[in-house]
């Protein structure tokens, strides 16, 4: 390999535009990112129609704006706690001008495919073209290909999945069923309610709804403050605070989580518990049968709607994979160290492939830095790789519920922490 090694950087998302900033720091200049769209921003870059995009239209981040930064850039002090879609883009591309990252990203670039060629070398095919590379980054993201659930018959009424909920006015005088109470199932149910006749949302298991703000403060920022605490310590004052906030999640007519919060990707919204309170949206169990448009639920419940809108999340797919290469889409663990290196292919490096109780991109900050150095020379990955990437699965299978959404969950601080310590 040259002393200049010539880098693959696919996506210029929040993970993607970091990255080119980290390996441009560390001296890595012979850098090509590949991105299909006409602009940066990833999932963040807006559109009224469907698109790559899973961003809505009132969309706001659910970490607060001093945990989402960069690690040497701010956001601006006019932005609220929690900034909007447009303020969080025009952050992205505030950084990329002030790092100069543009004359590293070429757009209007879709990876059709990559494969690796001998041991140290990646072909990547762009609109066509071919290209060898020494090292591929990939920061193309997780919530772009959408998880569609099993729906228990044939439903005749309208059926999306929430990727393509843009904005509620197509629902305007409809009775609307939301299947799942992620982040996006709440922001689509709290939205419908406010033009839809009827709004409902269906949950099949339990789920922590924490709300924006505790004692006036971002609950992450309060949460942030009590990460000197032991483990034990920690989960029970995060109940108790909940507790205080919520009361019991059973007088919203919602399941009671039987398990420690930190056990689950939480959701994070200060609105639906309002809206279930004040009659706008009505809470339901598990769908057992549909029959043209009436559902059925597991309480015997029989309604009809318009419109059902899966909230069920998104695979984790790389489409410019072949399936027999790399296939996470129906996979029980990711084994990979520090969820970023594959054990067996130590020139490809995955960027914010991590779903943390906070922001991604601060964390694919602190990834990319750690990749620069390991692509410079400055840092090694350890000889026992294998062994740890399977631990870390291990040890993540332990940490959360077993369910798909928690395949690549982290411990925000904790992970952080991590990645800082290889580098101390």
């Amino acid at each position: 390999m040259s002393e200049q090694p010539k880098i693959a950087v696919i996506g210029a998302g929040c993970s993607g535009i970091t990255t080119i900033k980290n390996l441009v720091e560390a001296g890595l200049t012979n850098v090509v990112c590949f991105e299909q769209n006409s602009e940066i921003g990833g999932n963040w870059l807006y559109s009224p129609k469907k698109s790559h995009s899973s961003v809505a239209e009132t969309t706001h981040i659910i970490s607060s704006k001093k945990m989402s930064e960069y690690r040497d850039f701010p956001m601006p002090d006019d932005y609220p706690d929690y900034p909007s879609h447009k303020q969080v883009l025009a952050y992205f591309k505030s950084y990329a001008d002030y790092f100069n990252v543009y004359p590293y990203i070429k757009f209007d670039s879709k990876v059709e495919q990559i494969e690796q060629v001998n041991q140290d070398s990646w072909q990547v095919t762009v609109n066509g073209f071919k290209e060898l590379f020494d090292f591929v980054l990939v920061c193309n993201g997780h919530h772009s290909v959408p998880m569609h659930p099993e729906l228990p018959g044939a439903f005749t009424g309208e059926y999306l999945h929430s990727h393509d909920f843009k904005t509620n006015k197509p629902f305007e005088g409809k009775r609307v069923l939301v299947i799942g109470a992620g982040n996006s199932g709440c922001d689509c149910a709290v939205e419908c309610s406010r033009v839809a006749d009827f709004t409902a949302i269906s949950l099949r298991t339990p789920q922590y709804i924490v709300p924006k703000f505790f004692l006036g403060k971002p609950v992450d920022t309060f949460n942030g403050n009590m990460q000197w605490l032991p483990s034990p310590i920690l989960n029970v004052l995060q109940k108790a605070s909940l507790k205080i906030q919520v009361g019991s999640y059973s007088n919203y007519d919602l399941p009671e989580p039987d398990f420690p919060v930190t056990k689950a990707h939480p959701t994070v919204n200060s609105e639906l518990l309002y809206k279930i309170r004040h009659g706008n949206v009505h809470p339901r169990p598990a769908i057992i049968k549909i029959e043209e448009s009436e559902v059925t639920f597991s309480d015997g419940t029989k309604e009809r709607y318009d419109t059902i809108i899966a909230a069920t999340g998104y695979k984790i797919a790389f489409p410019f994979f072949s399936k027999e290469f790399i296939n996470f889409e129906d996979a029980d663990r990711i084994p990979l160290y520090l969820r970023m290196f594959h054990p067996e292919y130590p020139s490809l490096i995955f960027i914010g492939l991590v779903q943390p109780q906070g922001a991604i991109w601060p964390l694919s900050d602190h990834q990319a830095w750690l990749a620069s150095h390991y692509i410079k020379g400055s840092w090694e990955l350890p000889e026992n790789v294998k062994e740890l990437a399977e631990q870390e699965a291990d040890d993540i299978a332990k940490q959360f519920l077993k369910r798909k959404r928690h395949l690549v969950e982290v411990h925000f601080h904790s992970y952080l922490k991590k990645l800082k310590r290889e580098l101390s």
